[in-house]
């Protein structure tokens, strides 16, 4: 069972580097989502997803539905993550004007459900005889999903229990549908299972349990069944092959899976409601299923960065140890979901290298998917881009020198918003006795056990971290395993308690001061030579921060730099250089150029400085080169 629960909602109220990316997300980002949903964000792509449920409504009343159904098949689950995300918001920052914005949209919503508590726009409006038949590739089950979690959300955020009663009803429709009408399906991708897990443990119903199991226990017991879906259908969406088991998890049963494969988003979405579903039945066998495909990604698929899924080709995992830089696909709803995974096995094990992923992902990749204005996004993440041959090759075409405005198929952005709005769940956890400390987050924190903690720290640029705890019971503070050295100390004394998979538990009764030093020395990384892009390689890292290196810190030019990884790596604080930095300076030569693309001679080699700032940073400052990693001096 539960070993710890998330924070519930609003029981976190940031500080320092987390607050103001929280203010971020709501002064600017949740306001300008809205409007890219409703149509009026200037420069940005049609999302027409207000209309679709304006549209769906008409189509419910049998009215003319105007200018029907546009965008893609997913395109409700957009609305679903924005109102989850402003309900974060609201728990954070509340604010009459937005949760008016949110009860208008929850009307518009509930209005296109149908009278059997079907609620999705597409079908509504284009054809409802085709419902359920289309598995495999029309996200029904996706979408409910996503808002399953806004239901949720806004349920445990401000006390509105409408959304969360259409969401019962759909609920029980899908029960029909699933478990009483006997449909032999299961989604075509994984959310709702993940999504079912969060209903049953609100709202205590056990069609939510069920249909969880329901998909879990039933994908991959029957490969060939998209196929015959497919035959008897009869039409398509986009032409999804329903012959390849593996791209959707579906080739084999799923307490049998072993390596991490497919679509990454589908899989780590699949995973966590796996996790999750093993923490509330004490499922052993599922547990160690999720123990093999983390260590799978973990070990053997993920870049430095915490992204995930280093093929373009069916935004998927390749096979191990291919992480190619320059074409990295690393979806940053990938890393999002990575985070989902990871807190979910902190429910069933308290170990350290979930934190640490959760940390590595969110700082990194998840961050570098957003602009530091909160107006411009990354559904793909690389490790390097070159003008003139990123976004312009053929085989480079979906890694991008800027981030776009916004997507047609637009997960990513609200994605970003409500993980960042809900930071304080993944952060902080607890049970009866124990608060757990998974990520350094400044601000405060009431557990519903009775302790209250208060946390001081500039992390991710500091590495002090300051508890005052109150409450009779222990605090688990996690160690990361990239901090070779650390000092902790209890009302002033040194506390030389032993880590228990990276946590170090200490007894609080009343009051306590503790506080964490943690070694952010500046440090050179190298991967596995198994890497085959890797090799002779080197990239530079702070604390959690992964660190890169662009021409506009080092003459427009990174490729002809070579670190030398005998010198020492200096820090330069940056306070105007992308909102307020750190700047590693990295000894390093540089190369001279040559006349020919090819010479016989030894280029020469000239001692320079490299200057290096944080990846989620990037592409913040126009066009220009980017790399994570670069050669070693030999």
């Amino acid at each position: 069972m539960n070993v710890q629960k998330q924070l519930r909602q609003g029981a976190y109220r940031s500080a320092g580097f987390i607050g103001r990316y929280q203010r971020l997300v709501s002064d600017t980002v949740i306001p300008y989502q809205y409007e890219v949903l409703c149509d009026r964000a200037e420069g940005a792509e049609k999302s027409h997803v207000v209309q679709n449920f304006i549209n769906a409504g008409k189509a419910v009343r049998g009215e003319d539905t105007g200018d029907g159904f546009y965008g893609m098949v997913f395109q409700d689950s957009d609305a679903a993550k924005w109102i989850e995300a402003a309900a974060y918001s609201l728990a954070n920052f509340p604010d009459d004007k937005l949760e008016k914005r949110v009860d208008d949209l929850i009307d518009i919503i509930t209005a296109a459900q149908d009278e059997d508590g079907y609620l999705d726009t597409y079908f509504t409006i284009k054809d409802k005889d085709k419902r359920w038949t289309n598995l495999l590739e029309a996200h029904e089950l996706y979408c409910a999903g996503h808002m399953i979690e806004a239901a949720c959300a806004y349920y445990e955020s401000t006390g509105k229990s409408s959304l969360l009663d259409v969401m019962k009803k759909n609920v029980a429709h899908i029960y029909k549908v699933f478990i009483e009408d006997g449909h032999g399906g299961f989604p075509g991708h994984p959310e709702i299972e993940l999504a079912l897990m969060k209903m049953y443990r609100l709202t205590g119903d056990e069609k939510c349990l069920a249909l969880a199991e329901r998909f879990i226990n039933t994908r991959g017991t029957d490969p060939d069944f998209y196929r015959r879906e497919c035959e008897a259908r009869g039409w398509q969406v986009w032409g999804n092959d329903p012959g390849n088991g593996e791209y959707q998890q579906s080739n084999i049963p799923l307490r049998k899976a072993k390596d991490a494969r497919g679509h990454a988003v589908r899989a780590v979405y699949l995973y966590t409601g796996m996790a999750e579903l093993a923490a509330e039945t004490g499922d052993s066998e599922l547990l160690d299923a999720c123990k093999r495909l983390w260590d799978s990604i973990t070990k053997r698929q993920m870049y430095i960065t915490g992204g995930i899924g280093s093929t373009v080709h069916g935004e998927a995992f390749s096979v191990d140890h291919d992480l190619p830089p320059d074409t990295a696909y690393a979806e940053t709803c990938a890393s999002i979901g990575l985070m989902f995974f990871a807190s979910a096995m902190l429910k069933n094990e308290v170990k350290a290298e979930y934190a640490d992923v959760m940390e590595q992902a969110f700082y990194n990749t998840v961050l570098a998917g957003m602009q530091l204005d909160g107006k411009r996004f990354f559904y793909v993440n690389p490790l390097e881009v070159i003008p003139g041959i990123s976004g312009v090759a053929a085989t480079h075409k979906h890694d991008l020198t800027q981030r776009p405005g916004w997507y047609a198929c637009a997960c990513c952005p609200p994605n970003a918003a409500r993980l960042i709005s809900s930071f304080g769940k993944y952060a902080y956890g607890e049970n009866d006795d124990t608060v757990f400390c998974h990520l350094y987050a400044a601000g405060s924190v009431g557990f519903e056990n009775g302790m209250e903690l208060v946390c001081e720290t500039d992390h991710p640029y500091g590495f002090t971290i300051n508890y005052t705890v109150t409450g009779n019971g222990k605090i688990a503070v996690r160690i990361p395993h990239r901090s070779e050295k650390y000092t902790l100390t209890v009302n002033g004394e040194a506390f030389d308690g032993k880590p228990q998979d990276g946590y170090v538990y200490i007894p609080v009764s009343g009051k306590a001061q503790i506080t964490l030093v943690l070694d952010g020395t500046p440090r050179f990384v190298y991967a596995s030579p198994k890497v085959p892009r890797l090799t002779g390689f080197a990239a530079v890292c702070r604390g959690p921060l992964v660190y890169c290196f662009e021409g506009a810190d080092n003459g427009g030019d990174v490729l002809s730099l070579k670190l030398d990884t005998q010198g020492e790596i200096r820090e330069q604080d940056a306070p105007d250089t992308l909102g307020g930095t750190v700047k590693l300076l990295v000894p390093a030569v540089r190369t001279a150029q040559t006349d020919g693309l090819y010479t016989s001679q030894r280029p020469e080699e000239t001692p320079c400085t490299a200057y290096a700032v944080p990846y989620y940073a990037w592409g913040n400052r126009g066009e220009n080169q980017m790399r994570v990693w670069i050669p070693i001096l030999q």
